[in-house]
């Protein structure tokens, strides 16, 4: 596409000619190759304007970004006082989305959103999933890079997804993500909102910044699904759902085991039972989350209500770990207080023997939480162990040592991720129940700035002396 055709009527000063060919946009350096558009973006960690020389060196044609460079040769330069705004509407016009044909749902809070998204691309024929695990588009899977990708990323996917004969698509969205613009410009036809509670306020500072993030997907979405039960939602208009009060998706008579949930889904007038493989009263909110947002759409009850008993569940979320000790081994990726409770007092209901649970908290994140997460452990919990999470740049030892202040009983810790493992299996007896939390699905454990192999599951399954699919 030429430059003059992407920049079409745009308010934006150019350095240099408009007839160049520009064959992709990137706003990562790596991912630029000849005849690219580099967007040259500031963020916290990185300034991506340090990264200019190695993108023309790469082949980059032109860079957008919010100065004007007299000593860059050979390149031009679009300049822009609102990078990510332009960003946006580039990717937008790049890709065609603004003739978006997919209806497009996006999920946000602090907890529910990988299993609520899940659960819509099982039950919506013929949709795209944009998750935290993974991209899914068809039969084909990609790993997800970031929580939630950036703007290019995202609209290059949705073109993908067009492209691939999808009707409709899930986004995760992340309150990060809302808050650097990376959704910019993606026409939501509905935003779920799923609950809210502390996390990542060593990046919004207050809770009051971390739910005005949130709520910015409300703007760009047409409809609004969210929890009646949770007080930071009131005020919102839209279709509602829960348990506790009064709701458009009402669900009541829960009842649940080791081998799911079951409950009655009352909808206009209509009460529906309902039988999910999903453990827990939480997981009851994520399946009304769901159902409320494609009732919405227009979608069928009862199709609805016969296609989530074939619902094959999510890697990571209380995923049962196969052994011969008999044992009840989940790995979980709760990590955050709320999580971990709601987690924990779901097996406290279905337990036979004792609960061991073995969890820590993530380097350079959120202290205030860490001791909060160990009174959550300890409330459900007849033995805590605590050990290493995503240590990244601090020291193991001493994020151990700060969880620990939450704890009445004196602390077990074991800082090493898989000893404490080995330990919390080998001093379970049958009948026990031992969750692993903190990281799910997570295949590498974040040590200094490496990624060293180590995935939960593959782990206890190893020391269970089993082997399961990893």
């Amino acid at each position: 596409m030429k430059l003059k055709k992407l920049l079409k009527d745009l308010d934006v000063e150019v350095k240099g000619s408009r007839e160049v060919e520009v064959t992709g946009l990137s706003s990562h350096s790596q991912f630029v190759f000849p005849g690219s558009l580099f967007i040259a973006k500031r963020g916290q960690a990185f300034d991506g304007t340090e990264f200019i020389p190695k993108a023309i060196e790469t082949g980059a044609v032109a860079v957008l970004t919010d100065f004007y460079n007299p000593f860059l040769q050979g390149v031009v330069q679009i300049i822009s006082s609102d990078v990510s705004r332009l960003e946006a509407l580039l990717a937008q016009r790049y890709y065609g989305t603004e003739k978006n044909t997919l209806y497009l749902l996006g999920v946000t809070g602090t907890n529910g959103k990988t299993t609520t998204a899940y659960l819509i691309h099982h039950l919506l024929p013929k949709c795209g999933l944009m998750g935290t695990i993974e991209t899914v588009i068809g039969k084909q899977k990609f790993p997800a890079q970031l929580t939630t990708a950036d703007v290019v990323t995202n609209h290059k996917i949705l073109r993908e997804m067009q492209e691939a004969g999808l009707k409709s698509a899930i986004m995760e969205v992340t309150s990060h993500a809302l808050d650097q613009n990376r959704v910019e410009g993606i026409p939501f036809e509905t935003a779920i909102f799923t609950n809210l509670s502390q996390d990542h306020l060593d990046y919004h500072g207050t809770m009051g910044a971390y739910l005005q993030a949130k709520l910015k997907l409300v703007a760009q979405a047409k409809h609004t699904v969210y929890n009646a039960d949770d007080p930071a939602f009131q005020g919102l208009e839209g279709m509602t759902y829960g348990i506790n009060t009064p709701a458009d998706l009402k669900a009541e008579n829960v009842a649940f085991s080791l081998e799911g949930t079951t409950f009655d889904l009352h909808y206009k007038n209509r009460v529906v039972s309902l039988s999910s493989p999903l453990i827990g009263q939480y997981n009851v909110y994520n399946v009304l989350a769901a159902f409320a947002a494609l009732l919405l759409k227009g979608e069928s009850l009862v199709a609805l209500q016969k296609k989530l008993l074939s619902f094959p569940g999510i890697p990571g979320r209380l995923e049962r770990v196969p052994n011969e000790r008999g044992l009840n081994i989940f790995v979980d990726f709760a990590h955050t207080p709320e999580a971990l409770a709601k987690v924990l007092d779901t097996l406290q209901s279905v337990k036979e023997g004792r609960i061991i649970t073995i969890f820590g908290c993530g380097g350079e994140r959120d202290h205030g939480k860490r001791p909060l997460m160990a009174e959550a452990a300890e409330r459900y919990s007849d033995q805590v162990i605590v050990t290493s999470d995503n240590p990244r740049g601090e020291d193991p030892l001493a994020i151990c040592q700060e969880v620990a202040t939450g704890l009445k009983r004196e602390a077990l810790i074991e800082v090493d991720r898989r000893a404490a493992i080995e330990r919390g299996i080998f001093m379970a007896q049958k009948g026990d129940t031992v969750l692993i939390a903190g990281r799910g699905h997570e295949p590498f454990q974040k040590i200094g700035g490496s990624r060293v192999p180590f995935d939960d599951r593959v782990v206890a399954s190893q020391i269970s002396h089993l082997t399961v699919e990893s």
